[in-house]
């Protein structure tokens, strides 16, 4: 405990002769680290505020007055329910209602109603004037009859026991038995008139909870959060009516209680619910299309769960609302993992590649159909991409020629299906990709020139990282730049003539790009794809340079999905796809395919072929083993047309056996010993010749060099 401090001051002067001694004055100082005495009042006030303000007191508050308000005002909602059915009010709030929602049939239908109730009504009333005396007539009767029946009763049992006394026995057991009701009358009422009020209160509170009739603030927390709140039409109503809109605000006003007409039926849809809103007159969809998040949090929602989608009805908006929460659950795994003997048909089958909103599988069908994938990096794309490729390997007559502009190994499982096989990242691999379109274009002109009706088997060229090549500046030896958008592009020139003619004969062009713009995805190219989809993007620019106009009008948003948290989720615009009638687009959850299961998938799609020889990139300028690459190119063919083997060295190798003709081949064979020869009336090439020639070159090398 601090102690005061005592001080001791004198006069500085000395004092005068005559004047008085000098008093030595004594000074109590408080010491300054002693705390102040806090007057009472203002500790009780700080004791009454740490009180109100504690969570319990305002959790008993909020739950008392929640419950009191729960009982006023099902009092209430009784009372007008009462009222309505007593009175034409609810017809004349349904006119209201369709006349503020521009529907005069509707209003004209709810007139006529409420005139035959009025009608019904009116013939009630008269009746009434006449009941008295019609009743009192039925109960003289009624009572006439009665004492009649117990008499006849009685004479008969008086016939019966030869008693006179029993004629009124059944009469004196009715009266007795009336005795017994009064008297439990008589016994109940008190208890009656004590709990009958309490039982009526704890009805209007059973009304008012279940209608949730209390303000925001008294109900319960995980109400107020909007955690599992269920969506009704009221919810939705109000919601609407603050969304901003004047015109749907005023209209809903004057709708009153049959603002519910407005909406559909509320179906459960997946993991949410969906619901048809037709708008009133002079509010048009997009003003609703517009304010997406805010209508997400008057529904309390998070704006990624909450999807306006326009129906093929005029002037009405489709929403979907999701499951609080419920879009931040992964999906199941694919089909193609879990089921280990699913096969692909190009033609006929679909590919699984997720589910939509209301959980249903989502399929894609890959037939004659050009495909286009965009997003934002690191959101999926590739994973995307890979899982169709995937499903399409099960089917052992497609042909596959993949470039990989990233070159991290994502389609190195791929080696052994895939004919052509180009990775990486460099101008380099640029060049052999642009090369690559460019010899896909001669084998769609190649097939164009064959008879008509002949069919061909799907060849499929898959650019990954488009956007690498449309950026390249390298240009070739005769000054044409492989990357650009221009007519002089090699690149840019191969992907539009196979998007013009290659779906004909079965030539298709699959790209994956990311953050798309007019430089790195031309606007012909990207228009060329007839299944375009997009992961998350960072405007409605890009968006509708992803999906296109209609699709983006039509309410596609990829540019709403959350960058990192919706991966996977594709927003598609197909007719290979099955969306909901009226909808341009859907919205897609993938399902995520690991590196590791997608190599067990391929090693099931190599099982189901008879062997490939992937064709990787060689550097240029790579001192070449002419004898070695045949072999290589051979794989495990038996046999191959020379016009083939020519093919297959020209692709491993552009500058070293691009002018080659079938008179160098034979040259470089029968100097090997592994000449060519007919069969079946053709010039092939041995795999098993080629390999003689070179075991022999490589035993006679070993031999020199020990001599």
């Amino acid at each position: 405990m601090s102690e005061n401090v005592v001080r001791l001051h004198k006069d500085p002067e000395p004092a005068a002769q005559d004047a008085p001694a000098p008093v030595t004055t004594l000074t109590v100082v408080p010491d300054a680290a002693a705390p102040a005495r806090v007057p009472l009042w203002v500790r009780s006030g700080r004791v009454v505020k740490r009180v109100a303000t504690d969570e319990r007191t305002t959790t008993t508050l909020r739950g008392v007055a929640r419950h009191g308000l729960y009982t006023f005002n099902g009092g209430r909602i009784v009372a007008r329910r009462t009222w309505d059915g007593r009175t034409g009010s609810r017809y004349e709030r349904m006119i209201r209602a369709a006349e503020a929602a521009g529907n005069h049939e509707l209003a004209e239908e709810w007139e006529e109603r409420l005139q035959r109730f009025r009608d019904a009504r009116h013939r009630r009333r008269m009746d009434l004037l006449h009941s008295p005396l019609d009743a009192a007539k039925g109960v003289a009767v009624g009572t006439g009859m009665s004492i009649g029946t117990l008499v006849a009763l009685g004479i008969v049992m008086a016939l019966n026991t030869k008693d006179v006394a029993d004629v009124i026995t059944p009469l004196t057991a009715v009266i007795e038995f009336i005795g017994l009701l009064i008297t439990i009358v008589q016994v109940v009422w008190p208890y009656a008139v004590t709990l009958g009020p309490l039982f009526a209160l704890l009805a209007l509170w059973s009304v008012g909870r279940k209608q949730q009739a209390a303000p925001q603030w008294a109900l319960p927390e995980n109400v107020r959060n909007g955690e599992g709140e269920p969506i009704t039409p009221s919810i939705v109503v109000k919601a609407l009516r603050d969304l901003g809109v004047s015109a749907l605000r005023t209209a809903i006003k004057e709708m009153g209680d049959a603002g519910a007409s407005m909406l559909g039926p509320i179906r459960i849809a997946g993991c949410g619910v969906e619901v048809d809103v037709t708008l009133p007159s002079g509010v048009s969809t997009v003003e609703v299309q517009q304010r997406r998040r805010k209508l997400a949090e008057n529904l309390t929602r998070h704006e990624h769960e909450v999807f306006i989608t326009l129906p093929q009805a005029a002037r009405t908006v489709r929403l979907w609302i999701a499951d609080s929460g419920a879009l931040d659950e992964p999906i199941g795994p694919s089909p193609l993992v879990t089921d280990e003997t699913m096969t692909a048909d190009y033609a006929k089958g679909k590919a699984p590649w997720g589910q939509d909103l209301r959980g249903d599988a989502a399929a894609l069908s890959l037939y004659q159909r050009h495909l286009l994938i965009t997003g934002l990096s690191n959101q999926g794309k590739t994973a995307a991409l890979r899982a169709l490729a995937l499903w399409l390997a099960l089917d052992r007559s497609v042909e596959f020629w993949m470039g990989d502009l990233k070159g991290a190994g994502d389609w190195a499982m791929f080696d052994g299906i895939a004919t052509r096989l180009i990775q990486g990242p460099t101008d380099e691999h640029v060049i052999q990709v642009t090369e690559m379109v460019e010899d896909a274009v001669e084998e769609m002109n190649r097939r164009l020139q064959a008879p008509p009706g002949t069919d061909f088997p799907l060849l499929v060229v898959i650019v990954d990282e488009a956007q690498v090549a449309f950026m390249c500046p390298v240009k070739g030896d005769d000054k044409r730049p492989y990357g650009g958008s221009s007519a002089t592009s090699r690149y840019y020139m191969g992907a539009r003539k196979i998007h013009n003619q290659g779906r004909a004969v079965n030539v298709l062009l699959w790209q994956g790009t990311q953050d798309p713009t007019d430089q790195n995805l031309p606007k012909l190219v990207r228009e060329g794809a007839h299944t375009r989809a997009s992961l998350a993007l960072g405007t409605e620019s890009q968006a509708r340079m992803a999906l296109g106009d209609k699709a983006v009008d039509g309410g596609a948003a990829p540019n709403l999905l959350r960058p990192g948290l919706d991966k996977g989720t594709l927003v598609v615009a197909s007719d290979g796809i099955a969306i909901p009638a009226g909808q341009a687009s859907i919205t897609v959850r993938t399902h995520y395919i690991s590196t590791d299961d997608a190599k067990a998938i391929a090693d099931r799609a190599k099982a189901l072929r008879d062997g490939v020889t992937t064709l990787h990139v060689i550097e240029r300028g790579e001192e070449r083993d002419p004898l070695a690459d045949i072999a290589a190119v051979l794989g495990k063919d038996s046999r191959v047309l020379t016009a083939d083997v020519l093919k297959r060295l020209s692709a491993l190798s552009q500058d070293a056996y691009g002018t080659w003709t079938p008179g160098d081949l034979k040259r470089v064979l029968e100097d090997a010993g592994a000449e060519p020869y007919k069969s079946d009336g053709r010039m092939v090439v041995g795999r098993d010749r080629v390999a003689r020639a070179l075991a022999n070159r490589d035993s006679e090398g070993s031999a020199s060099a020990d001599g």
